[in-house]
């Protein structure tokens, strides 16, 4: 297949572009700007991308057969300005998913985030939870969903939205804008300060899910028939939720394993109103189209700190 990934160069795009075009797709990388295709996805093309004009996204959408959207604001700049972030996350998105149905492209998938059910994940998550944040990253990527899932059917394209619980895993370049997630930030941490400091007892459940299964899940929804897919949301995470200070306690051990140390651990004791609450981040629907998780964690957190150790050992 011919698959165009915007945001292409980001975290989760250029993990789902690498594993993709390894499968034996066509990868076309969306870019504001106008380059070559990296090293890592050698046989890949980089196309320019005009978001202010329809008329260049329907040509960017010429001959292709699936748009995965993964270009988006990111939380803290949709914090600094959420008119911005709604302009992309919201209107961007209907306008590339627009453009795409008038190019003939037969299905457009929406890389969405877990975040828009609540700012902090508690209790039973699933995708009958109503969105009920009000942070302008999850009200963006609302708003994105409901332009495209309402317009779907007069636009004649197959449209499914899925919503990612918290990624984690090395990119595919370490200028990539992902080092504000925790784990990423305490393996770069580990790697650069010999110590993992949190700005709270990390009491927090999270739920965490590897750059393998996402990317697995990505192709998985690529390859489903219509009747799967067609107008859905699905949920992604790992069935795994650990609470912060474990993910800290998980990077100390792999350090030692992998770097030869361990580093310092630097947090403050828990004050009376930080408790553990429980949560469950469903992704049943997801498991009843055939799909399986596989990603190994500790693998995943190895890899990391390896990157991590290569990228900004000297640092």
């Amino acid at each position: 297949m011919n698959i165009l990934i915007t945001g292409g160069f980001g975290l989760v795009g250029g993990r789902a572009a690498k594993y993709l075009q390894q499968l034996g797709h066509h990868i076309i990388l969306g870019s504001r700007k106008e380059s070559n295709p990296p090293d890592w996805l050698p046989q890949g093309k980089v196309a320019h991308t005009d978001w202010s004009k329809e008329s260049s996204l329907e040509e960017l959408c010429r001959d292709v057969d699936v748009v995965i959207q993964a270009a988006g604001v990111n939380a803290q700049d949709c914090s600094n300005d959420p008119v911005a972030a709604l302009e992309f996350n919201g209107v961007a998105t209907a306008r590339l998913h627009r453009a795409a149905s008038k190019a003939g492209v037969k299905r457009f998938i929406y890389l969405s985030t877990a975040h828009v059910y609540a700012s902090s994940l508690i209790g039973t998550i699933s995708e009958n939870t109503c969105p009920q944040n009000i942070h302008p990253y999850a009200t963006s990527h609302f708003a994105g969903e409901n332009a495209i899932l309402g317009a779907r059917q007069q636009e004649k394209i197959e449209t499914v939205v899925l919503r990612l619980s918290n990624a984690f895993g090395a990119p595919m370049q370490s200028k990539t804008n992902c080092w504000m997630l925790l784990m990423n930030d305490l393996c770069r941490q580990a790697v650069c300060q010999h110590k993992l400091t949190l700005r709270s007892a990390g009491l927090q459940r999270r739920d965490f899910v590897t750059l393998q299964d996402v990317t697995n899940a990505i192709d998985h929804v690529v390859n489903l028939d219509t009747d799967q897919v067609e107008g859905k949301i699905f949920n992604i995470g790992g069935a795994w939720t650990p609470r912060v200070i474990d993910m800290l306690e998980l990077v100390q051990d792999r350090c030692l394993t992998v770097l030869g140390f361990t580093p310092d651990a630097i947090y403050p004791k828990p004050t009376k109103k930080e408790v553990t609450i429980d949560l469950e981040f469903q992704i049943n629907k997801l498991l009843s189209t055939g799909f399986k998780l596989s990603g190994n964690v500790i693998d995943e957190v190895d890899e990391m700190l390896l990157f991590c150790q290569k990228a900004f050992g000297n640092h």
